[in-house]
This record gives structure tokens, C-alpha cells and sequence, in this order.
């Protein structure tokens, strides 16, 4: 949560920028944004009981402002649209490791990022289970690399690896098509 505030406070993302926690859980680090002066927070999560635990936890700290719904990230309502900054601390990492076709869900995951996030539009992501240039290219379609997060580093073997990954991508510009050009 730090690392990801941090960077925020750095890069002067302003307080009002719509911001999407993908996979809230607890809710903790919406809190924790709204703590930092953030205004326009939602956090979703497909589990009701999630969104119950991130109330009770928003309600306890008195931050009405943040917005807490259930939803589907691999299929998003309309309504979740247009947002500044995506955030993702496990969510991806969970879908991966879904028994059931985890390649066609990423590609969902990708697409459903590609349409609730504006374009040049921020997502931020920590992966306990991705690689740098895994994540690379999961996510080359439409999103280019802004930062590497700096993580824990661990040495085993005489070789240095991170345990953790968190990647700072944008999403690309949407160029005008052709088929623009001739309406």
C-alpha cells in the first residue's frame, strides 16, 4: 500500500482522479488513499462477503466517500467505466491460478483493464506470482510500461529475485481507426 501511495504522491496524481481497487478484499488500502487526501475511490470484489468486510472496515474509519460494490471485473457493468488509475494487489494473481481455462481469463481480465480505464489512464499492479517480463507480456496489448516499483529482493543460489513484482503501466492512446476517417 505504501509503495503505491508513494508513487501517487509522487507523480502528483491528483486527489480527485477516479481510482478502481480491483479486487478490494478488505477495503484497507481505499481507507488508506482516502487517508492521503483521495476523493473518488471504488473498490470492487466478486465476493459479497468481501464487500461486507470492506464496509464494516470503510464505516469504521468513517470514510463514507468510498464506494464499494460487487462485481466482476471478467465481466464489468457498463456503469464501471472511465477511471484514472486501475490498482490490482492479488486480484490477477488469483485469476491465474483459476483451474478452469486461466489463459482465457487473463485475456478477459486484459480486456475488462482495456475498458473500465481511460486511455493513458494508470494501472498499478503487485504480483506475488508474475515476473517483470511475464507481466510484460500479459499485458502488451494496449498498456506500455511506465515503472518498475521497487520490492524486496531476496539471493538463493548466488541469483537475486524479487518476491514480490509491482508494475506501473498506461494505457495507450486509442488511435482513430480508419473507419473514423470516413464517417
Amino acid at each position: 500500500m505504501v509503495r503505491i501511495i508513494r508513487w501517487l504522491e509522487k507523480h502528483k496524481v491528483p486527489l480527485d482522479s477516479s481510482v478502481l481497487d480491483i479486487g478490494t478484499g478488505n477495503g484497507v488500502l481505499l481507507v488508506e488513499l482516502a487517508k492521503s487526501g483521495y476523493m473518488n475511490l471504488t473498490g470492487i470484489d466478486y465476493s459479497p462477503s468481501a464487500i461486507q468486510l470492506s464496509e464494516k472496515v470503510r464505516d469504521k474509519e468513517g470514510m463514507s466517500n468510498i464506494k464499494l460494490k460487487v462485481e466482476d471485473f471478467l465481466a464489468p457493468s457498463a456503469e464501471l467505466s472511465g477511471f484514472d488509475i486501475c490498482i490490482d494487489k492479488g486480484t490477477f494473481d488469483a485469476i491465474s491460478l483459476d483451474p478452469s481455462d486461466a489463459a482465457g481469463k487473463r485475456q478477459l481480465y486484459v480486456a475488462s483493464l482495456g475498458r473500465v480505464l481511460k486511455p493513458e489512464g494508470f494501472f498499478l499492479i503487485t504480483s506475488c506470482n508474475w515476473t517483470k517480463e511475464e507481466l510484460l507480456n500479459e499485458f502488451r496489448e494496449g498498456f506500455e510500461i511506465l515503472e518498475e516499483l521497487p520490492t524486496p529482493k531476496f539471493c538463493f543460489g548466488g541469483r537475486i529475485g524479487n518476491s514480490v513484482t509491482a508494475l506501473v503501466f498506461q494505457r495507450k492512446k486509442v488511435r482513430p481507426s480508419i473507419l473514423d476517417k470516413l464517417d
